[in-house]
């Protein structure tokens, strides 16, 4: 089974693909869409939304999987963060797929073993559960850390 693990942001969303077969997960690919903040909103929402249709299209994942929104202390913040996560899971909508929301401490416990965990343990963590994976960047690491939770919490 192939799982497309889906961090979005408008500034930069995170992608990652795994394969799960029984117990063993290995890396397929993982990526990030960056917008330019310049651009007008319109934009970088069709942007994202035709950059993780090409991703689906190329990889043709099984299912996907993201974070559950979280609310900002600002509101303008998280007002963009669900227009970012809207335009991400339309692709996923317009391919078929299943989306799973998985909760962030849940993420970094399934991965980590703490929901506690900071970014940079999750990071090495991933290097051991996906040996040899080049990542992309933060944002397709926290991807490639959802999509191991969704595999791990079924």
């Amino acid at each position: 089974m192939l799982i497309l693990g889906l961090d979005p942001s408008l500034s930069c969303t995170g992608w990652g693909v795994i394969r799960f077969e029984g117990s063993r997960i290995s890396h397929i690919a993982n990526g990030q869409i960056a917008t330019q903040a310049k651009m007008p909103m319109p934009q970088r929402l069709a942007m994202l939304q035709s950059g993780i249709a090409e991703v689906i299209a190329v990889h043709r994942p099984d299912r996907a999987a993201a974070e559950e929104v979280f609310a900002n202390k600002n509101a303008q913040s998280t007002i963009k963060l669900a227009q970012a996560r809207g335009a991400v899971l339309a692709a996923c909508g317009g391919a078929g797929l299943e989306v799973r929301e998985h909760a962030a401490r849940l993420v970094k416990k399934a991965v980590v073993g703490t929901g506690g965990a900071e970014k940079t343990q999750v990071q090495a963590m991933l290097k051991v559960l996906l040996p040899g994976a080049g990542l992309a960047g933060a944002d397709a690491a926290d991807a490639l850390a959802v999509a191991i939770a969704d595999a791990n919490l079924g």
